[in-house]
């Protein structure tokens, strides 16, 4: 057997096997796509708000506003979306979570949001997890996400024309074929077609079930390195702890606003417990996770024990935070989402008409098979 016979085996049974999961991963991402941009359509009436020319409230003032409200949950983060949109506090009360939507500026609560019933946080936990525990789950869409890999890598090598004077026919649909001919040719060119952007897609996906995937991308931008060590937070003495202070928390998100004056979103996480510090980040632009600088303070007196702005990151780290930016597309704004959304929408249909290639050429051997007898 030929080294493009095994390939074309290799990438057969490779697709088989993992095509279903493939077109679940792929389909749930390009649902997924847009859902800031739907979200703000279908439920502007909590997550958008009229832009006031006054400072935000403090956090500590929309912390207690949640604790009326849910008595029976703790708060874990407060965070500012921008000056048209609603401030969040982030609830939990054992295995349950609650989002509490604000006016950033009057402290009026305009919704109470479980995500466990969210549609899109649903697509979500079956794009990471196909709503099983996420120790079993996470692993079958990594394993799955790796063989996509190695399908899109198999398949250009079969794909590759013998000679240059077919380059021209193998990059074209031949639309005046036969259907099973041009499911073919669409199977082959699309494939190509979106080879690179898929693979970096599949690739910054894989970082969100394997972390040794986020610490192979750190070392490699910066030629080895230790990501544990550059992302240590600092160490306090818990010997003077005492439970964060309203003052503190409000202090820390200050001085991160008046350091990042240009930064549209933010946030400030709470102290759960003993130990614990103080951790602020700001995003130069509104609901996209990339470019961010962090602050670490301490959780009684709210001072400054160590900042991490984002140009003063290594290049590695800089990549592995833009990592979610990347995936989704939204590293690019509004065009970047539009080639993420494509480019899932044909990896979701590589499957099937895979399948359909299968399953019309088995027919065709059962049929020749039928005929001998």
């Amino acid at each position: 057997m030929g080294l493009k016979k095994q390939i074309r085996f290799l990438h057969k049974w490779l697709g088989l096997i993992s095509g279903l999961i493939v077109f679940i991963i792929s389909i749930t991402g390009c649902i997924f796509c847009f859902h800031d941009e739907i979200k703000d359509i279908t439920r502007k009436e909590w997550r958008l708000v009229e832009p006031q020319n006054k400072p935000f409230m403090f956090a500590s003032v929309l912390q207690e506003k949640a604790k009326e409200i849910l008595p029976d949950y703790k708060q874990s983060m407060v965070s500012f979306y921008g000056k048209n949109r609603s401030a969040i506090v982030y609830t939990y009360s054992g295995t349950e979570n609650r989002y509490l939507y604000f006016n950033p500026y009057t402290g009026k609560h305009l919704k109470t949001e479980d995500p466990e019933t969210d549609f899109f946080i649903i697509v979500e936990y079956i794009h990471l997890y196909l709503l099983l525990p996420d120790y079993i789950g996470k692993h079958i869409i990594g394993g799955a996400t790796i063989i996509f890999i190695l399908l899109l890598i198999s398949g250009i090598i079969q794909w590759w024309p013998k000679k240059k004077k077919d380059l021209k026919r193998s990059l074209s649909v031949k639309w005046s074929a036969k259907w099973r001919r041009v499911n073919y040719d669409w199977h082959n060119t699309s494939g190509f077609y979106i080879s690179i952007v898929a693979a970096v897609m599949a690739i910054t996906g894989l970082t969100f079930t394997y972390e040794w995937v986020g610490d192979g991308i750190y070392k490699t931008f910066n030629f080895g390195g230790d990501k544990a060590l550059e992302t240590k937070t600092p160490i306090i003495d818990t010997t003077t702890f005492e439970y964060n202070t309203s003052a503190a928390i409000d202090r820390a998100l200050y001085h991160t606003m008046k350091k990042n004056p240009e930064a549209e979103m933010f946030y400030v996480m709470i102290p759960q417990k003993k130990g614990d510090i103080i951790n602020t980040g700001a995003y130069p632009h509104t609901l996209r996770y990339d470019h961010q600088s962090n602050y670490y303070f301490h959780p009684y007196h709210g001072e400054l024990l160590q900042s991490q702005t984002f140009d003063k990151k290594s290049l590695g780290l800089q990549v592995v935070e833009m990592n979610y930016g990347i995936h989704t597309g939204q590293i690019l704004d509004l065009p970047g989402k539009i080639i993420a959304f494509i480019v899932s929408l044909i990896a979701a249909a590589l499957p099937v008409t895979g399948f359909v290639i299968w399953y019309g050429r088995r027919n065709k051997s059962c049929k020749k098979i039928k005929i001998k007898a």
